[in-house]
């Protein structure tokens, strides 16, 4: 099921890019802003696979570039993400994407963007609950924090009473999932080329999106809507010839969320909830939770932070909810030396099932100007078949990252 180089982003953006291209070539190099990093991937699995395509190291490279233009004496600029990963193992993983394609326009007291942008809704540190604009890239990082360009139009009205911003998102991206070779990966193989949607008119219909935002104090708050195409697929199992696949179904949904931050001195409050109605089934999901740091804990340089999160899904199918009774915590390190070395460890535990559980530690730093590394680790505990992270109870991993930065 090999995917286009574009990855799905179909005529109108491959247009878009085209557009770009001509810009770039009609500037002079030295008035565009141009910087970038390629960063070089190794993915050590502890333990052997579940399934024989699979192997316990994978090697991947990928590179990352931001183009930017200012003109109009600074109220309009164009700016400009192409992104492309090439991976050892797995061919689904090896894609390119425009990250974003912006033309910006900044009014007195208003802004305009149009073209392949990318958005970012919430305040928590586990979990995204709110966060629907853009698609997830599931193929890039486990914790889904990786999102493929959303094409839109998104006006901002700028007012003493609080930011509105209006979304009309003309064209549905597809999530990615890894392909057979892929690991971690579901236990079958998720036909992306025959995807299905509630929608008669498919990935072109019509979403649109509205968020008030506004700062009260200590409060950050956001209120939001979506109505369009969810951008969480179900997987339906379909058997051809007694092999079984899954093929993603694309439900429309409507989705109303309230995101809050509150400082208070060293301590953050964090919560997103969501209710969402869609044909299979309406539900509520909330996280919430805290994160207290002490500056120069026992007189050093160090920060220490330390971080929990309860999530709530209302979800009858364990199997789709990570998340439906669960308890994050974890522990922030900053050394706040010159190389900006961090670390955050955290586990989730399953408040239903004790087995059930997932670890993660990120740590990083700079080796110089341009070059930095990188560390994540991921381990997954399950002993009941119906939970979601079951499927990864053999895929504990190592990733050290090299990047380099220009």
């Amino acid at each position: 099921m090999t995917r286009t180089v574009l990855n799905g982003l179909g005529k109108a953006s491959a247009a878009t890019f085209a557009l770009a291209l001509c810009l770039s070539q009609s500037i002079q190099a030295d008035e565009i802003e141009v910087r970038g990093s390629a960063v070089f991937e190794q993915r050590y699995f502890l333990q052997d696979a579940l399934y024989a395509e699979q192997d316990r190291a994978n090697f991947s490279i990928f590179a990352q570039a931001e183009i930017y233009k200012a003109f109009n004496d600074g109220d309009d600029s164009i700016l400009f993400k192409p992104f492309y990963r090439l991976d050892q193992n797995d061919q689904e993983r090896s894609h390119a994407d425009i990250r974003e394609l912006i033309w910006l326009h900044v009014g007195d007291d208003w802004e305009l963007r149009t073209g392949i942008g990318k958005v970012f809704w919430g305040q928590t540190e586990s979990l995204h609950l709110v966060d629907v604009i853009n698609q997830t890239d599931s193929i890039e990082a486990i914790d889904g924090e990786d999102k493929l360009g959303q094409p839109m139009v998104n006006l901002s009205l700028i007012r003493d009473w609080g930011t509105t911003s209006i979304y009309v998102l003309p064209y549905f991206r597809e999530r990615t999932f890894a392909g057979l070779d892929g690991r971690p990966r579901f236990a079958f193989d998720v036909d992306t080329d025959n995807p299905i949607y509630e929608s008669e008119d498919e990935q072109r219909n019509l979403d649109w999106a509205v968020r008030w935002q506004h700062t009260l104090g200590d409060w950050d708050v956001g209120l939001s809507y979506f109505d369009g195409t969810s951008r969480e697929p179900i997987l339906m199992p379909q058997i051809d010839e007694n092999i079984t696949t899954l093929r993603p179904f694309y439900p429309q949904m409507q989705q109303a969320g309230i995101d809050i931050l509150a400082v208070k001195g060293a301590w953050l409050f964090k919560f997103e909830g969501i209710s969402r109605r869609t044909n299979a089934e309406n539900y509520s999901a909330l996280v919430g939770g805290f994160e207290y740091t002490k500056v120069g804990v026992f007189d050093t340089a160090f920060d220490l932070g330390w971080l929990m999160e309860y999530q709530y899904d209302g979800r009858d199918n364990l199997l789709l909810v990570p998340s439906q009774n669960d308890l994050m915590l974890g522990s922030r390190i900053v050394f706040n030396d010159i190389d900006g070395t961090e670390v955050l460890l955290g586990m989730v535990q399953d408040l239903d099932e004790s087995s059930s559980r997932m670890a993660f530690i990120e740590a990083s730093s700079r080796i110089s100007d341009n070059w930095k590394w990188k560390l994540d680790a991921w381990l997954f505990s399950s002993e009941v078949p119906n939970e979601p992270i079951y499927q990864f109870r053999r895929d504990d991993f190592v990733e050290l990252s090299l990047e380099y930065y220009f």
